[in-house]
């Protein structure tokens, strides 16, 4: 198959459907963080999403099941739309000190995995490698995973439910004011 050649579709198996309906998606809202279009990105959200970033604590491999936090312990994240569009209204008021100058990032999303649920949701995960740069001499590099339920809202996707999983268990940054 040439770059010029689309996969017939009454040959994709229908996880290999939903892969090419979701990763535009994804794509798009890497675009949209790192051309810093917050507003844009914020209606990727649903009215009742639950954006949530665990901590992430080092334990023996027989208790592996407490190494992230869950929903109401302290974590890094616990946030709702109205929490995430405070966030992003406060880039726009220039009192956001640590994004004055505002960072530059590139978000690179891959390893898409995805399965429908019974409600008609999808659950998806993918790997992500963010590289932050700011000032001279700032720069970072987040990786992690994703897991995201998905649901269709006026013929597109939104993120019902994202969950943050950062490999790192320390965070050496400055702070945490990009999106991820």
């Amino acid at each position: 198959m040439n770059a010029n050649d689309k996969p017939d579709a009454a040959t994709l198996t229908p996880r290999q459907a939903l892969w090419l309906d979701l990763m535009p998606f994804y794509i798009r809202e890497a675009w949209l963080l790192d051309e810093r279009k917050f507003r844009a990105w914020l209606d990727l959200f649903t009215d009742d999403v639950l954006y949530f970033m665990p901590r992430r604590k080092n334990v023996p491999r027989r208790e592996a099941q407490r190494e992230l936090t869950p929903l109401g312990d302290l974590a890094i994240l616990e946030e709702d739309k109205r929490y995430l569009a405070m966030r992003v209204d406060r880039l726009d008021t220039g009192m956001a000190w640590a994004e004055d100058p505002p960072s530059r990032t590139r978000h690179l999303i891959g390893n898409l995995e995805a399965e429908p649920l019974d409600n008609g949701e999808v659950r998806a995960r993918t790997a992500f490698l963010v590289y932050r740069s700011h000032l001279e001499t700032d720069h970072q590099l987040l990786s992690g995973y994703r897991e995201d339920v998905l649901r269709r809202v006026d013929g597109g996707w939104k993120v019902a439910r994202r969950t943050i999983v950062l490999d790192a268990n320390v965070l050496l940054d400055k702070n945490l004011s990009v999106f991820l």
